[in-house]
């Protein structure tokens, strides 16, 4: 089998910026308002949310544009932490990238595709066989299935990938311009969004245990505590906007197209994620009773399974509505696992080139792709598909990420120490103050996220230090 050693320049701006918005735009955006109802209660607190998130993104984009543009090569984020922390660090990195971060994040909106999927197969939703507690759905397999074929599907080449690409990002673009207009024009002509935001800033707090509801109400610091605790979920659809850096060596003129996509890519999702909210308040009310029937008693609190845009859809379309929405979901996360598989195998050659991974993912196929990534990406977040819910998977990988965002935005303060004649053509935005702005709001939602649950972010924090280890075993056989 011939052996390619470079990546082909197929990608320009359009492309790129397609990219950015593509990975962005997953499953979130149609469940995880219903989940950040139950945290945190009113209108105007999850629309908040939803502005920090927004605000945060396009600051850490802005700021990774200077570090693409200094080091236009494949492995991006991997690249800029090693160049400004050294090799242990970078494996970090990709080591908690690997495990959890990308291919945690393949595995949950892998599972978000077989939940909406489940709306015209319900037997989906039954289990196909359990092991005493342990359960294991028949959408668990559908998840797997799916990330199967979108590897195949990638290893046949990057021009594949990116048409492919191309077509689900327009695809999921008309699914939420079509939820945000229709959305709009029948929601606004009720009263529901003027009754959404008569008592917005009232925060509370509801959970439901074996079907008992308890709603707690919020004050002071606690809502602090909430709103950043919430607000992994609006982060979380918002992530995985980095990936077009793993694959800098495939982008014309890196240089300048990495920084264009990366802020325009970040600001067209942001402005539709805030009139995609507004949509769902001018069409259901935010609060709701879990035992109803139909889609709009249920309210936002409550949507069945969380399932957000078809419950939206029903009250704009009836109940053909319900499945219009879904098959398109259903390709808005298929696409979005489509961008994120085609970056993630690129980290992981990357590493391989630095003997920080298995050797055989340093080899591109003949379609000068590093099939072998891929498969051991596929392998992993197949795994995870069967060990993690849809919130876990959502909290720890999106936790980890957390702390090499920030990592990396602390980078370029190093590097304009150590580098200081380096060439930029860009260089970050509001340099001081946008990144110390990003870094010390970043690391205040981590510690609220460190106390308020627990479990899930110290699983993603020790997943990270369990590479300390592992990088000095793998160091100590390669000497």
């Amino acid at each position: 089998m011939e052996n390619k050693t470079e990546f082909k320049k197929e990608l320009g701006l359009l492309n790129a910026t397609s990219l950015v918005a593509g990975s962005m735009i997953g499953s979130g955006i149609f469940i995880v308002t219903s989940i950040m109802a139950r945290d945190i209660g009113g209108a105007g607190w999850i629309l908040l949310a939803w502005i920090l998130t927004g605000f945060l993104t396009l600051a850490a984009a802005l700021s990774y544009g200077e570090l693409a543009g200094m080091m236009p090569k494949a492995g991006g984020q991997y690249v800029y932490i090693q160049r400004a922390y050294g090799k242990m660090m970078s494996f970090l990195y990709g080591w908690t990238v690997f495990t959890v971060v990308q291919t945690g994040v393949i595995a949950a909106v892998a599972v978000a595709f077989a939940k909406y999927t489940a709306i015209f197969f319900p037997v989906l939703s039954e289990s196909l066989m359990e092991i005493g507690s342990y359960k294991i759905q028949y959408q668990q397999v559908l998840a797997i299935l799916s990330i199967v074929i979108l590897t195949v599907i990638n290893n046949q080449g990057v021009k594949s990938g990116k048409n492919l690409q191309f077509v689900f990002t327009a695809a999921k673009l008309v699914a939420l311009f079509a939820l945000i207009v229709f959305g709009l024009y029948v929601g606004l002509q009720s009263d529901t969004l003027a009754n959404n935001f008569t008592d917005m800033w009232a925060a509370s707090k509801t959970t439901i245990v074996d079907g008992k509801i308890t709603t707690e109400v919020l004050t002071g610091f606690a809502i602090i505590g909430m709103l950043g605790f919430t607000m992994i979920n609006s982060l979380f659809s918002s992530d995985a906007w980095n990936n077009i850096t793993f694959i800098a060596g495939e982008i014309k003129e890196p240089q300048k197209n990495i920084p264009k996509s990366l802020f325009l890519g970040t600001l067209i999702v942001t402005i539709i994620y805030l009139l995609a909210n507004l949509a769902y308040f001018s069409l259901l009310p935010l609060d709701g009773n879990p035992l109803s029937e139909d889609f709009l008693g249920q309210g936002i609190k409550y949507a069945n399974e969380d399932r957000l845009g078809a419950s939206a859809a029903s009250v704009i379309f009836g109940n053909a509505g319900v499945f219009i929405m879904a098959g398109l979901i259903m390709i808005s996360t298929f696409g979005c696992n489509s961008g994120l598989i085609l970056a993630g195998g690129r980290l992981f050659y990357a590493m391989s080139k630095d003997g920080l991974f298995f050797k055989s993912a340093g080899e591109l196929n003949k379609n000068q792709v590093p099939e072998k990534a891929l498969w051991m990406q596929c392998i992993w977040a197949s795994v995870l598909c069967l060990s993690g819910k849809y919130g876990d998977l959502l909290t720890y990988a999106t936790f980890a990420n957390l702390l090499f965002y920030v990592l990396t935005i602390y980078g370029i303060f190093i590097l304009r120490k150590k580098e200081p004649d380096t060439p930029r053509p860009y260089k970050a935005f509001g340099y001081p103050f946008v990144p110390i702005l990003y870094i010390v709001l970043i690391s205040i939602i981590s510690i609220i996220l460190l106390i308020y649950d627990t479990r899930n972010t110290g699983l993603g924090l020790g997943i990270v230090l369990l590479g300390i280890p592992v990088y000095y075993l793998t160091q100590k056989k390669t000497e």
